[in-house]
């Protein structure tokens, strides 16, 4: 017999709903609940529990804002000794400088002063000479017709942004930029060149020693003029020569600044006096034919 026959009626059936339809129909779980419910009845927690994530991210805030404002304070406190020392450092420079140029004054005034009393005992013939050889060697100052070639850095750029100007490092002029230069000028036919005043020789360096350039081991700044006396077409050869080439297609690149021009009636410096590295005086043992005894073999 069925159930239908059994009861005369259709029985009743349950039906348990599994988890998914559960989580839906009642997503907060009912601890939440129960302490939702503590709360609307009892109210807020008082005291330190009253800090929520907004004060704490506060408290933070000010935090770092005091140890900004400690820093700041220790770094405005050691400025003044920083800018002393580097002030004192500046004047050391510019000390050193002048009583390098006095000293190189004096040189000068002593070297004319040995000009003439060698001219006084030399004949005319031999004292035209020797000064030829200087003005070639570089010991005597030079005057005539030449060319100069300027050189500068790049113009400094302002940033729109941060308004901090920057200076193109490809736009700088560098110690063999000076070097090109000057090979070139030697190489077309120039009989005396200087840099910035100070005269090259045969054994003259131009360098870099960090931002600053040397010649002879003396700083200069930019802009830096290469002046040189030569024949009269020497400003058309130097502008014809590669290093220029060079140059000209630096400063339509990055910026560098680059000039030659012809100069009448230029007056180059003496170079300083050469130091003798190596020298020796000539005895009679060294000399092959004499023997020990002095007398001839």
């Amino acid at each position: 017999m069925s159930e239908r026959d059994r009861g005369g009626s259709r029985p009743n059936r349950g039906y348990a709903p599994d988890f998914l339809t559960e989580l839906f129909r009642a997503p907060l779980d009912p601890g939440y609940a129960d302490a939702a419910r503590r709360r609307s009845e009892v109210g807020p927690p008082r005291g330190w529990r009253r800090l929520t994530s907004r004060t704490l991210m506060a408290l933070s805030m000010v935090a770092v804002g005091l140890l900004l404002v400690l820093a700041y304070q220790k770094t405005v406190a050691e400025e003044p000794s920083r800018s002393q020392a580097r002030a004192g450092l500046v004047a050391q420079v510019t000390q050193r400088q002048a009583e390098t140029d006095e000293l190189q004054g004096r040189a000068e005034a002593l070297r004319a002063e040995v000009a003439r009393q060698r001219d006084a005992v030399l004949e005319g013939s031999q004292a035209a000479d020797l000064r030829d050889l200087e003005a070639a060697t570089g010991l005597a100052r030079v005057s005539g017709d030449g060319v100069v070639v300027r050189l500068a850095d790049a113009a400094e750029s302002v940033d729109p942004v941060t308004g901090a100007s920057t200076v193109n490092e490809l736009g700088r002029v560098l110690d063999r930029d000076l070097q090109a230069v000057a090979n070139a000028l030697w190489s077309v036919g120039a009989e005396a060149v200087s840099i910035n005043g100070q005269r090259l020789t045969g054994t003259s360096t131009i360098r870099a020693a960090g931002s600053a350039i040397l010649v002879d081991f003396r700083p200069v700044t930019g802009p830096y003029e290469v002046s040189a006396v030569g024949p009269r077409q020497l400003a058309e050869d130097f502008d014809a020569s590669q290093a220029a080439a060079l140059l000209r297609l630096v400063s339509a690149d990055h910026g560098l600044s680059f000039d030659v021009r012809s100069a009448d009636d230029l007056l180059l410096p003496a170079a300083g006096d050469p130091q003798l590295r190596y020298a020796r005086a000539p005895s009679a043992s060294s000399d092959p034919s004499v023997t020990a005894s002095g007398g001839t073999r």
